[in-house]
């Protein structure tokens, strides 16, 4: 089987502003970036594009399904991104040091107030990933998701420990391929 990790175009925020589960909405450069990623995808004919609800992802979704005829999209909460809880929309700088100090220490274990841990995020979404029906070797999906279930998703499979996750760079509409053999997720790193 034949995975696409398909990252989010541009999301329609401004910068230095902290956002997870936010459901915000993307730029006016989504056409030209859906343009790039429908390049790059050309000729894979996926059996199901799922997605994560927030409409950064769901809108990319939807135009993956247009594009690529009579492909169902199945939405999971399983593939938000992560919960920054009482810090979600505030400017990064509002944020009490008090809160962010011991979270920029320990992310992986240590969670924003009311929102989840990094280490809360991977087990999200390696459930996802382990309820995965592998009906065939040949099939092929997409995965439209956010940078954090990406990147706990690939450091899991790479051995990378998970503080050091963001050492995997995922720009907006990224596309990583994973294939599933043998019982195994492989990352063919692009």
């Amino acid at each position: 089987m034949e995975i696409y990790l398909i990252r989010h175009t541009t999301p329609d925020i401004e910068k230095g502003i902290c956002y997870g589960q936010a459901d915000i909405s993307v730029t006016d450069t989504f056409e030209t970036e859906l343009s790039e990623i429908a390049t790059q995808l050309k000729g894979i004919h996926p059996s199901v594009i799922y997605s994560s609800p927030l409409q950064r992802c769901t809108t990319l979704a939807r135009a993956l399904q247009k594009e690529f005829k009579r492909t169902e999209v199945q939405i999971d909460v399983r593939l938000k991104e992560v919960d920054f809880g009482n810090w979600e929309l505030k400017p990064w700088d509002a944020i009490p040091q008090e809160e962010i100090n011991p979270w920029m220490k320990d992310f992986v274990h240590i969670s924003p107030p009311n929102g989840e841990s990094f280490i809360q995020l991977q087990k999200r979404i390696l459930h996802f990933f382990e309820a995965l029906p592998i009906l065939s070797i040949d099939k092929k999906i997409f995965i439209v998701a956010h940078a954090g279930p990406i990147r706990a998703f690939l450091a899991s499979i790479s051995n990378t420990p998970l503080k050091d996750a963001f050492s995997i760079s995922l720009t907006y509409g990224q596309i990583e391929k994973v294939l599933y053999k043998d019982g195994t997720f492989v990352w063919q790193k692009s």
